[in-house]
């Protein structure tokens, strides 16, 4: 809240991007419930997000890779409610389209798709928001891979590289 209102914003966010990451596990020997994401080929967990339209870190979840987006999206933006009242409109992509995460809660979900006949990478509005963060966490190198046991652990270091960057920001501004 307090560098929403060093840039001039409302402490409380009104509107968010959601989206989900992969990430491969550690390797042979690793405990803990993970799953494959045929999408991604990936063997892992993914990690659920919702960011403000600033890219700060609102509400975040871990699960198995093979949980599908929508599933994951509908449990941040029920969990979101008691957090973050005043949010109102959300970001997302393809994957959240549908009544599952649309009729979730009162949060209107808006689904930002490619351009038509698009080809390849382009920048899209919103979306590259969360995007960019995800950049950011990636750069702590324990979140490389998934090494965790629990995904209870797992979605601590998240929580705790996003607070990182937060500090980081506020410090920068004094």
């Amino acid at each position: 809240m307090a560098d929403r209102e060093r840039v001039g914003r409302a402490a409380s966010p009104s509107g968010g991007i959601l989206d989900a990451q992969a990430a491969r596990s550690g390797g042979v020997g690793v405990k803990g419930k993970r799953g494959y994401d045929p999408a991604r080929r990936v063997v892992g967990r993914k990690r659920h997000a919702l960011t403000d339209t600033d890219g700060r870190l609102l509400v975040a979840a871990v699960s198995p890779a093979n949980l599908h987006d929508s599933h994951g999206g509908v449990a941040l933006l029920r969990a979101s409610r008691g957090l973050w009242p005043f949010l109102t409109h959300c970001f997302a992509d393809r994957a959240y389209r549908g009544d599952r995460v649309g009729s979730a809660t009162a949060i209107t979900v808006e689904i930002v798709e490619p351009e038509e006949g698009q080809k390849g990478f382009a920048v899209q509005p919103r979306r590259w928001v969360i995007e960019r963060t995800f950049g950011w966490i990636a750069r702590c190198r324990r979140l490389a891979r998934d090494h965790e046991a629990t995904a209870s652990s797992a979605l601590a270091f998240f929580v705790l590289a996003a607070a990182m960057i937060l500090v980081r920001r506020l410090v920068r501004a004094l």
